[in-house]
């Protein structure tokens, strides 16, 4: 029997000629990848093993989550990484000014790429999987001694075939496709398994939808989410990455646990609502007005130049509703930069909205958005547990950058339709 995406790469890391579900097998790490709060207590298990490093240019120190510092805590956590970056001159470095998301920066800056196995302290590196390679989350002591040894041991999921068939519509993205196929199968429908995004459909998804889409796979309970290596891959890749890569394709004959069919030209802008990403529903199907009070369109999910480049053209020549407030977080520098000379950043402004330096800031909570009880936001982040941003007595609903976008200006959930 033949391998799928997933097993190949973990069988080549583990020096073996095949692997099936179910299997340990230890691995050889391409990159090893913490962030300010995960990284210092990493660190601090890392002291106790003695060792050097394994290789300085395959680690990555991204200070995102509460960068710029909000307060003396998150300050004294981010001096931790830097400390220890410069102790073992860490290349994948990345200080203020020059820092964005872990998650936007990683495959912008071809640090991450086909046939790569990473692991990162935290949940949403499987994003990594949209430029087909397999890439997860672990704890932080699975971190230290992937950072000592350059390696780290994994039992090789099963794979579930999420078969796309069709176009996705000029209102659709990324966000609404993995936020549909939750729907479908539920925030544990793929516990420990490999979502393997196959069929005709993937060649109409951007490279921006296939970031959107694996970052969101761990909200389905899955261990990785992966694409395949094809044109539009390939039109990233080059010029980004430095280094050889090997792509993967899944074997004609591989197995899969189960198969979901999706078509793309079917679908509708969604949203999920409270408390679970699992709450889709297609925003037309909304039957009574849902007054919202803020609006947050960025993160490691939607904080990329497609998603500024649609929320502009929504809200071109538009004001944010009087009641909302409207923040706008650029992932990265580069997004940042290029959204500034493509006049997005003066759409944002002269709309009515506040725009922040790159960070996660608002999406777990941390700062530059919090929500008082009984405010309602929708957002681009991918996670809606009850207080995640904010109060307990707050509400989330996730949504894609074109609904996010529409709802600002009009102060309630609404499709970009709605907007004249």
């Amino acid at each position: 029997m033949g391998m799928n995406m997933s097993e190949k790469i973990l069988a080549r890391h583990a020096g073996l000629d095949h692997v099936e579900p179910g299997q340990l097998v230890v691995c050889q790490l391409d990159m090893v990848l913490a962030n300010d709060v995960t990284g210092p207590p990493s660190i601090k298990e890392f002291e106790k093993t003695g060792r050097p490093v394994f290789d300085r240019t395959k680690i990555a120190l991204i200070p995102d989550h509460f960068q710029p510092a909000k307060d003396i805590k998150s300050a004294e956590l981010a001096k931790i990484m830097r400390d220890f970056a410069r102790k073992h001159d860490i290349l994948h470095y990345y200080e203020q000014g020059r820092v964005g998301i872990e998650h936007v920066i990683l495959p912008e800056r071809g640090i991450v790429g086909p046939g790569m196995l990473t692991i990162g302290a935290d949940s949403h590196t499987c994003t990594y999987g949209a430029v087909n390679g397999f890439s997860t989350g672990v704890g932080t002591t699975d971190l230290a001694v992937g950072m000592a040894t350059g390696e780290a041991w994994f039992k090789v999921p099963e794979a579930i075939n999420v078969h796309l068939t069709g176009k996705k519509p000029q209102d659709i993205s990324g966000k609404d496709v993995i936020l549909t196929l939750i729907g479908m199968i539920g925030v544990d429908g793929a516990l420990y398994k490999s979502l393997e995004f196959t069929g005709e459909g993937v060649a109409s998804l951007s490279m921006t939808d296939r970031l959107t889409i694996a970052n969101m796979a761990i909200e389905a309970g899955a261990k990785n989410g992966i694409f395949p290596y094809d044109d539009v891959c390939r039109a990233y890749v080059e010029g980004r990455m430095t280094k050889p890569f090997e792509p993967v394709a899944a074997d004609a004959d591989a197995h899969y646990a189960q198969t979901v069919e999706i078509d793309l030209s079917a679908l509708r802008p969604v949203v999920s609502f409270p408390h679970l990403p699992e709450n889709t529903k297609r925003v037309m199907d909304i039957a009574s007005p849902i007054a919202i009070d803020q609006v947050v369109i960025g993160s490691c999910t939607n904080g990329r130049l497609e998603d500024m480049e649609i929320a502009a053209s929504i809200l071109k020549g538009h004001k944010v509703h009087e009641r909302v407030r409207c923040i706008v977080i650029p992932g990265s520098p580069y997004v940042y930069e290029e959204s500034m000379k493509r006049g997005y950043l003066a759409i944002f402004m002269e709309a009515g909205a506040a725009i922040s330096t790159p960070t996660c800031g608002p999406c777990l909570g941390g700062y530059m958005g919090i929500l008082a009880a009984g405010e309602r936001c929708v957002s681009t982040t991918n996670r809606n547990f009850r207080g995640r941003m904010g109060h307990v007595d707050s509400e989330v609903y996730l949504a894609g950058p074109h609904v996010a976008a529409a709802s600002a200006i009009l102060g309630r959930i609404a499709a970009p339709e709605e907007v004249a």
